[in-house]
């Protein structure tokens, strides 16, 4: 059964002033009306090399007091949603040139559904890297097929590197632009929740410098249903989009974080496709802090057994701040769509979050060095049951009066309540207690 279009003359009006892409030798120059029907055609193209993934109600529902369904991408087989841009994208090229192969420069989420699906369809793919990428990374590419080449010390080296390759050898130089053909398949997901979870009245999607899920999407959901609210989340340290929304175009002078916990939304909004659908079809962008977003992937953790890294979580956050209070009673599906956070940032992130939850605090005290006096500070920590994490005395450097000892103690609790009854009651026996604040 085939959808009549309902919003073809929102897209097109949205599409009408886009300025024609250079010729360079890449799928932008396919770029054309995005259409419901596009979306729908790359949904069956693609509908075996992808995962239909889950959009399952959460326990976190009753906390935040609305009714959330997370459609988890991250169970995609390379962790990311980019997947679906990627597939339909390699699809879509020129026998000759999946005989030639495509080369990609970077170690992102793209990069790597790069290197999956062209080794999947047989094309020869190769990525090129900077020196500085972790090892985990590279592995992962040569894992899924693509030969890796590690080539100067900055992303800039390895693009020019990529660009010069592909000119000498008839390679396809992918990056992660806004074609209609990228941008289709990202648009696959908002067709799926939409048949998942009847009666949505809003979806939250990441946001930030690659915006084409959000555009994609926001094309989707708003043929289907017009009164659907489409949210974007991006970062309050770099708010690409919503600087690149009041201009008018694409903004390329931010102060960008490079650091890997940010992933693709601390990139430069590049496409002028995303920014126009997502200025006409988008009903609201915020911006989240990065506690909220730390927070966000704990949350996913402990309740949804998710390991997700800061794009997957920045939905989520808009609702862990208070972002969203008019969704309060509201039907709300959210895309967690990443889970590639290196293990070393896993660790940290999880124990800064524990912190900003107050549910690991630091505290320090001085006692008398005298036989019984530790045991009796132990004993008030296991009667308030709080699990001490780690312990440690000083001796020798003490300020304070002879024969004391400076007890340092971590210890983890069960909330914000139980913090507070635990500093009353060492309070009260040791008046001097410093809490470490975080």
């Amino acid at each position: 059964m085939k959808i009549v279009s309902r919003n073809e003359e929102l897209l097109r009006e949205a599409l009408s002033c886009i300025p024609q892409p250079s010729s360079r030798a890449s799928l932008a120059s396919c770029n054309k009306l995005i259409r419901f029907e596009d979306i729908s055609a790359a949904a069956f193209k693609i509908q075996s090399g992808v995962q239909k993934t889950p959009c399952m109600y959460s326990r976190l529902s009753k906390q935040y007091g609305m009714e959330i369904y997370l459609k988890k991408e991250f169970l995609q087989y390379t962790g990311s949603v980019k997947e679906r841009g990627v597939l339909y994208l390699l699809m879509s090229l020129p026998q000759e040139q999946q005989r030639k192969g495509v080369i990609v420069a970077s170690d992102s989420n793209f990069s790597m559904a790069v290197a999956h699906h062209a080794a999947e369809l047989r094309v020869p793919v190769f990525v090129v890297v900077p020196g500085s990428t972790a090892p985990a990374r590279v592995r992962t590419c040569r894992d899924y097929g693509a030969v890796v080449v590690s080539y100067g010390t900055t992303a800039k080296d390895a693009q020019l590197h990529a660009r010069r390759l592909a000119q000498e050898n008839g390679y396809l130089h992918l990056e992660e632009e806004d074609s209609a053909v990228y941008l289709s398949g990202l648009g696959t997901v908002g067709l799926e929740m939409y048949e998942q979870v009847p009666k949505l009245d809003a979806v939250i999607f990441p946001a930030g410098g690659h915006c084409g899920l959000l555009a994609g999407s926001a094309a989707a959901l708003k043929h289907l249903n017009p009164h659907i609210s489409v949210i974007g989340v991006e970062s309050e340290s770099f708010p690409v989009l919503q600087q690149s929304l009041k201009a008018g175009h694409p903004t390329d002078d931010q102060a960008c974080n490079n650091h890997h916990f940010y992933g693709d939304v601390s990139g430069v909004c590049f496409g002028s496709n995303s920014l126009q659908l997502t200025g006409k079809l988008v009903d609201k962008v915020v911006a989240v802090r990065e506690e909220d977003i730390l927070i966000s992937m704990l949350r996913l953790l402990e309740y949804e057994r998710a390991t997700v890294d800061a794009e997957g979580a920045i939905g989520l956050a808009a609702l862990v701040a208070g972002k969203l209070p008019e969704l309060k009673g509201k039907r709300v599906a959210v895309v967690i769509c990443s889970g590639n956070l290196e293990l070393h940032l896993l660790q940290q992130c999880i124990a800064r979050a524990l912190t900003l939850d107050n549910r690991v605090c630091r505290f320090s005290l001085v006692i008398s060095d005298c036989p019984g006096d530790m045991s009796k500070l132990l004993e008030i920590l296991a009667r308030e049951e709080a699990r001490v994490l780690d312990i440690k005395q000083e001796r020798t450097f003490v300020t304070s009066e002879l024969f004391t000892v400076e007890v340092v103690c971590t210890v983890e609790t069960r909330d914000k309540i139980h913090t507070a009854q635990l500093r009353n009651a060492l309070l009260e026996r040791y008046p001097t207690t410093a809490w470490t604040e975080r």
